[in-house]
């Protein structure tokens, strides 16, 4: 079976992950196929809220340690760098804080550049011209990287055009005609959040965006206020090994818990190795026997309806008793159990609006 370029996209909402934490995610997952990682956790303000702003030395220091780790392992490094709002008028003065920016960055060793449009206003009938100029003085800047963009509509789903106003006409298909077409275009599917990404569908974008969509899977997150109450545990589904022809790669945007999502990481490999013999469920299990061991899978399949399906606000008494059972492990994933029981990963509006 042919199996795409898998990555991981930390694109997610709320307290970013630790580089320790990214470094054990990396090491699990290389060896499944994941090949490129994406930083781009929206809780960093350097690459969002306060982009004009070159990282902290420190930080900035921790970015190029992991990028030669991950490259030890024949992972590519990107950023993903959000220039907030800018697009609503890329004047001279932005227009080379944008170019030191991206210098800034190519200092640090990355080999992937994003530049992510998303989750941001914008009233521009020419919206889609102004970003392809952005990401073309992207590229004449930083020519040596490979580069990818999320457009502000990357989902057919219309509660985009209810958060960040109606989407231009035509604009994915002014992209698509526009844009270089060496550049990547992340898009999610029919929904921010697919339940199913179908070939059919995949291959329709592709013929608007002129070439192989970058998919930019939305499981198994699980930020904001509402995901965030949730352990999103299962084996991958809704996404046929077949998609693997109609993409340019599959990447994942991760959950709060990143030892739990190496959990499902390693079911969407397996999903394209097996093909029609996948099975979720059973890949899902020989996954957390993998990544827990015997006895913590075991209790986590037992208490996976209560962590998928019910969430926080329906577990009631039977918290507690969770919290006690959980508390006597020490594994690093029993431990994201335990901080999630007790309110500890909790997204709030505050979080998704301010970051």
């Amino acid at each position: 079976m042919s199996t795409p370029n898998l990555g991981i996209v930390e694109g997610y909402f709320g307290q970013p992950w630790s580089w320790d934490d990214r470094r054990a995610v990396v090491e699990t997952l290389a060896p499944y196929g994941y090949r490129f990682f994406h930083y781009a956790p929206k809780g960093d303000p350097f690459l969002r809220r306060r982009w004009v702003e070159p990282h902290p030395l420190q930080e900035a220091g921790q970015i190029s340690q992991f990028v030669a780790f991950c490259q030890g392992l024949g992972v590519r490094v990107g950023i993903g760098l959000s220039p907030f709002e800018a697009f609503n008028d890329f004047n001279g003065n932005v227009r080379n804080t944008f170019i030191n920016r991206v210098e800034d960055l190519v200092s640090l060793g990355i080999q992937d550049l994003g530049i992510f449009f998303d989750d941001m206003h914008s009233s521009l009938p020419d919206l889609a011209q102004r970003q392809i100029e952005i990401m073309h003085l992207a590229r004449d800047t930083a020519p040596q990287l490979k580069l990818a963009m999320t457009p502000t509509y990357y989902s057919n789903d219309p509660v985009l055009d209810r958060v960040f106003g109606r989407r231009p006409d035509y604009y994915l298909r002014e992209l698509g005609a526009g844009l270089d077409p060496n550049i990547d275009i992340y898009w999610t599917g029919e929904e921010v959040c697919a339940r199913e990404i179908s070939v059919g569908h995949m291959r329709e974008i592709g013929g608007l965006l002129n070439r192989k969509p970058l998919l930019w899977d939305n499981y198994p997150v699980n930020d904001g206020p509402r995901m965030s109450q949730y352990l999103h545990l299962r084996g991958f589904t809704g996404r046929s090994h077949r998609l693997a022809e109609w993409v340019s790669g599959h990447a994942i945007n991760p959950a709060l818990q990143p030892h739990l999502t190496c959990i499902p990481a390693i079911t969407l490999a397996k999903a394209y190795q097996d093909g029609d013999d996948y099975c979720y469920g059973a890949s899902g299990y020989a996954a957390s026997v993998k990544i827990l061991g015997q006895e913590l899978a075991d209790m986590v399949l037992a208490d996976l309806m209560s962590f998928q399906d019910l969430g926080l606000m329906k577990l009631a008494k039977r918290r507690e008793a969770l919290i006690e059972r959980y508390s006597l492990l020490q594994h690093p994933a029993a431990r994201e159990i335990l901080a999630w029981l007790q309110d500890e990963y909790s997204a709030t509006m505050e979080m998704v609006q301010t970051q």
